[in-house]
This record gives C-alpha cells, sequence and structure tokens, in this order.
C-alpha cells in the first residue's frame, strides 16, 4: 500500500550536521533514510525546511537547506521533486519517490514578500508561517499571549494564495488559525497535529478546528509524536487510532493523512520509529478500517488534495 507523509524533519539534521548523508553512514541518526522511504513504499515525502532558534531569522539557511535538498536528497535515484501536478503524476506512474518541500516557520524570510517569492521559484509548495512563537507574520501555538495574524501576515497569506504555496496551520495560535480560515480562498492544511479532545496539548486541534479543515477541503496529518497522542509513559499504534477515530466521528474520514515529524522527535511510539515500521499503522487500521478507508489514510486523501492544489507545469 501507498504511503504520503507530509512531515519530517530530515533536513535539519542534514543542516546541523554535515556528516550526515541521507542513505549511508550514520544512519541511526536519521529516522528517514531513503533506503527505508523505499521499503515503506512511499510515494511522496514532505521535506520541512526549519530553522532551530540558533539559526533563526536569516535567509542563508533556508537557501543552505534547500541545497541539502538537492545534494543529498535529489541525488538518489528513485527521488524526484514534486513541484507541479505533472511532477506528482510522474512519480505515481514511474515508481519514483516524490519529494515536496515546505517552510517551517517564515522568520528568515523576514517580512518581505519579495523572498516569498523568491521561495516559490526555488520550489516551496507548502508553508506555515511560524514554529511554535511569535513572528512577523503572527503567534504561534505556544505564545502565551495567543495573537493572530499580524498585517504583514495577513499580506502573506493572501500571496500563498496566488502563488498557490499551501498555507499550513499545525503550528499557529488558534487565533491566527481562525484568521487564516477567513482569509484564505483556498483549502489549508495542518501537515503535523492530532485531535485535541483525545489529547490535551496546545498543539492539537479543537474539534471546531477540525470541521473548518474538513468544511475548507483541508487535511489533517496525523503525527507520530508521542506527547500529541497520549498522556501515556508509553504510546502504541492503538493511541494513534483513537485521533483517526475522532476525526472520522467529526467526517473527516477524506481528510486524513499522515503527518510522521519523524526526525523532529526524539521518542517514539511503541513500534512506529522511522518509515520501515510504518506497515504496523497499516496492519492496525485494517483490522478496524476497509482497504479502501486505509488507503486513503495512507497516502489516497494526500494525494487527492495534491492533484488538486498543486500548480500545473
Amino acid at each position: 500500500m501507498n504511503v504520503v507523509d507530509f512531515h519530517c524533519d530530515v533536513l535539519c539534521k542534514l543542516l546541523m550536521d554535515e556528516q550526515l548523508t541521507f542513505r549511508a553512514g550514520k544512519l541511526e541518526s536519521l529516522d528517514v533514510t531513503y533506503e527505508r522511504l523505499k521499503a515503506a513504499g512511499t510515494v511522496l515525502q514532505t521535506f520541512a525546511i526549519y530553522i532551530p532558534q540558533l539559526l533563526n531569522g536569516r535567509l542563508e539557511p533556508i537557501l543552505e537547506s534547500v541545497d541539502r535538498f538537492h545534494q543529498l536528497i535529489l541525488t538518489c535515484e528513485d527521488m524526484k521533486w514534486v513541484k507541479t501536478v505533472q511532477d506528482l503524476d510522474f512519480c505515481l506512474n514511474n515508481g519514483k519517490i516524490g519529494a515536496l518541500l515546505s517552510l517551517e516557520g517564515v522568520d528568515g524570510l523576514q517580512g518581505q514578500m519579495s523572498m516569498l517569492r523568491i521561495m516559490q521559484q526555488l520550489g516551496i509548495r507548502a508553508a506555515g508561517l511560524t514554529w511554535n512563537h511569535a513572528n512577523w507574520a503572527a503567534d504561534g501555538a505556544m505564545e502565551p499571549r495567543g495573537g493572530g495574524l499580524t498585517a504583514k501576515g495577513r499580506t502573506f497569506v493572501e500571496e500563498c494564495n496566488q502563488l498557490e504555496i499551501l498555507i499550513d496551520v499545525s503550528h499557529l495560535s488558534e487565533r491566527a488559525f481562525w484568521d487564516v480560515a477567513e482569509l484564505s480562498a483556498r483549502p489549508f492544511l495542518a501537515s503535523h497535529s492530532n485531535a485535541r479532545a483525545i489529547c490535551d496539548h496546545p498543539r492539537n486541534l479543537t474539534n471546531a478546528q477540525i470541521k473548518e479543515i474538513i468544511a475548507k477541503q483541508g487535511l489533517v496529518g496525523i503525527t507520530f509524536v508521542p506527547w500529541f497522542v497520549s498522556q501515556a509513559e508509553v504510546v502504541g499504534v492503538d493511541d494513534l487510532l483513537r485521533h483517526i477515530e475522532h476525526i472520522c466521528e467529526l467526517g473527516g474520514e477524506n481528510h486524513i493523512m499522515l503527518g510522521s515529524d519523524f526526525d523532529g522527535i526524539d521518542r517514539y511510539i511503541k513500534g512506529l520509529t522511522h518509515p520501515g515500521e510504518l506497515v504496523s499503522l497499516q496492519d492496525a487500521l485494517l483490522k478496524r478500517y476497509s482497504s479502501t478507508q486505509t488507503e486513503h489514510f495512507m497516502s489516497g486523501n494526500a494525494l487527492r488534495f495534491l492533484k488538486n492544489s498543486l500548480p500545473n507545469a
């Protein structure tokens, strides 16, 4: 069964450790590797550009991350850069692994829409305005004041709509989420967030937020961050399924995808530590859902969304 994962932080590790490669060497340092994507049956992996606080706020680390993407990921023979619907179709028709670029936090663009346009030209196809804290565009989910979009943040959303860059609301404050929902003319997504009704964490989505994403024909990426899944000391795949079940109960069966956050975490769901183990999630889903529903969760919903949202060549 095909796999689409809409969030991993491999590029951050490659940026911070020049000794790492994507397919050989210190494999224990990466969750997501070329070989593991192949083993998982991955047809598309989104690679987030996340800049740690030490380097954040400047454009150079973003550009260096794009360079790592080209030098270390796209050089693998079966990896294919996905910028358009046609690129995605090529992957599906030729057994390639699609690689899509997203930007997690726009601090380094320094409020300049010209920099956003350059990011689009460099192949960025999704963007989250913040990480957990505040920046020039919006407040993040962990910012105490809980503010919404700034004036420049509103301009950013409008420009993303024009550029066909997907808006990612996973790290936004609730107020900023609703600002995006009101302002965006295109469907948006939460690349790696779960249901707050199941696990009460600020990074998870309320029922109202989930329903809004569904109403706007967007997607929720179920994430494997243990503390977003359960407050238990040991978290298992069955705990993750509770979030999927809850979103389905809200009417979201066709709006669920995967957003692992592999390589962005240092603790794992038991038996779900890298893409090669995704079969355990698939098997658990097949015990509760039909093969068609499971296929939708694993890849189908995300592929349908992307075919409707990516630019045409």
